[in-house]
C-alpha cells in the first residue's frame, strides 16, 4: 500500500517562496520503475499537472511554473519536493503529490495511480 502525506503549504504574499514535502510510504521508492508528480486543483477548476520526476531524476514541468518551481526526491528518506519561487496569485490552489509504477515523467492525472490528501497554498497580491 503507497501513502502519501503532503506538508508545507500555507499562505504567503506574490513573489514570496514556499517549499511543499510528500513523504512517502517505503514501497513507493522500492518500485523499479517509478514517476512522482506534484498536481493542484482550483477552486472551480480541474487538476493539473505541476511537475514530475522519474527514479532516474529526470523531471518535467508544466509551462506556467517553468524556471519558478523545482521538484527533487531524496530517495534515502523516502521524500519528494516542490520548492515554489515568484509564487502569483494564480498559483492558489490545493496541491496534491501523486505516485505510480510507470516509466516516464507524465503529467496527466490519469496516470496516477497513488494520491496524498493535499496541501493548500493561498498567494496573495
Amino acid at each position: 500500500q503507497v501513502q502519501l502525506v503532503e506538508s508545507g503549504g500555507g499562505s504567503v504574499q506574490s513573489g514570496g517562496s514556499l517549499r511543499l514535502s510528500c513523504a512517502a510510504s517505503v514501497h513507493t521508492f522500492t518500485f523499479s520503475r517509478y514517476r512522482m508528480g506534484w498536481f493542484r486543483q482550483a477552486p472551480g477548476k480541474e487538476r493539473e499537472g505541476v511537475a514530475a520526476i522519474d527514479e532516474d531524476f529526470i523531471t518535467n514541468y508544466a509551462d506556467s511554473v517553468k524556471s519558478r518551481f523545482t521538484i527533487s526526491q531524496d530517495k534515502v528518506k523516502n521524500m519528494l519536493y516542490l520548492q515554489m519561487n515568484s509564487l502569483k496569485p494564480e498559483d492558489t490552489a490545493m496541491y496534491y503529490c501523486a505516485a505510480d509504477s510507470a516509466v516516464d515523467c507524465s503529467l496527466s492525472e490519469s496516470h496516477y495511480q497513488y494520491w496524498g490528501q493535499g496541501t493548500q497554498v493561498t498567494v496573495s497580491s
